[in-house]
């Protein structure tokens, strides 16, 4: 099989696909003939060696993949060969093949494309526990979504509006604003952190944001906290502006608002059953035509360095998607 590798901590084009050993399921492990993976930010760090959980080179990135069952191992009995799977892994799906654990494996819908389904992973998982779990959205408050047009921006903005909130998406540009208007954003702004505040509180009639679900960090969120309403929820995704601010105490104890952080991979391997149920509810709003995976361009596997650095870029509107041309 083919597998894109790291075998030296580098820039996206320091990653190179190469043949490989065909894998194995082991005990209570599934095997998948991968079709399509997708991009996240996260494998930029993991490729230049500044991410978090870092394994031993060489290794295959990639965070989520979709493809079909061709082989279980001894004690697998809730999937079963044949099936289209997505699969959500802490690496190695940046491959023609995957070998992961029954219980982070779920069945696809039947409509569902496996580039959809890569892109559908992470950003919809992150948005999911982000909002609904820690941010404890309920049907018709207003929720702040940063850095919308990105892959988990467009993925909770869709959500939020599934579940009947009211949505103000911050956005890059015009470009990615416009993505979220598509995307259902009652208001879609491009504000600078000068204006921030003002541009909420505006689009609020003064109340400011019950939820937010902030990618950006920096000064974005310094000002986001001023707007954020009494007993508002924020709920801290990353720090994409590159800088965290300190926040100051006093505005978060006079408005009663909770700071909660989330790392939603923690919920694929503390509670995957969670996991499961929480990708099927997500399914099965796709299949209403409530939730659409956005696309937004494919590479082929032996150019994934190019993929990784068009999300690096920030060219991006919504995800990017490597296919194998199996499964």
């Amino acid at each position: 099989m083919r597998a894109a590798l790291v075998k030296e901590f580098g820039p996206p084009s320091s990653i190179v696909v190469e043949d490989v050993a065909d894998l194995h399921p082991g005990a209570g492990e599934v095997l998948i003939e991968v079709g399509a993976v997708s991009i996240n930010f996260p494998d930029i760090l993991v490729v230049e060696g500044t991410y978090q959980n870092l394994p031993a080179r060489p290794f295959s990135p990639g965070k989520e993949a979709a493809g079909r069952v061709i082989a279980v191992g001894d004690g697998v009995s809730r999937v079963r060969v044949g099936q289209r799977v997505l699969a959500l892994v802490e690496y190695g799906g940046y491959a023609e093949q995957l070998v992961v654990p029954e219980d982070l494996v779920m069945e696809l819908p039947d409509g569902m494309s496996y580039e959809a389904a890569a892109a559908f992973g992470l950003v919809y998982s992150t948005a999911y526990f982000g909002l609904l779990r820690r941010g404890q959205l309920k049907p018709g408050e207003t929720v702040l979504i940063t850095g919308a047009g990105g892959g988990v921006g467009s993925a909770a903005v869709q959500l939020a509006k599934a579940w009947d909130a009211r949505v103000i998406a911050l956005a890059q540009d015009e470009a990615k604003a416009e993505l979220a208007r598509s995307q259902g954003a009652d208001i879609a702004l491009t504000s600078k952190p000068d204006t921030l505040r003002d541009d909420l509180l505006a689009a609020t009639d003064g109340k400011g944001v019950d939820v937010v679900m902030d990618m950006l960090g920096g000064d974005f969120l310094t000002q986001i906290i001023r707007a954020t309403a009494w007993e508002g929820r924020i709920v801290i995704v990353g720090f994409a502006s590159g800088s965290q601010n300190p926040i100051k105490p006093g505005h978060i104890l006079v408005k009663s608002i909770s700071v909660i952080g989330l790392q939603s991979s923690d919920y694929r391997d503390r509670t995957p059953e969670l996991m499961r149920s929480s990708m099927a509810e997500m399914f099965a709003l796709y299949e209403q035509g409530k939730l659409d995976a956005a696309v937004d361009t494919t590479f082929p596997l032996d150019k994934v360095g190019d993929a990784l650095q068009y999300v690096k870029d920030g060219r991006v509107r919504g995800k990017v998607v490597v296919t194998t041309g199996r499964g």
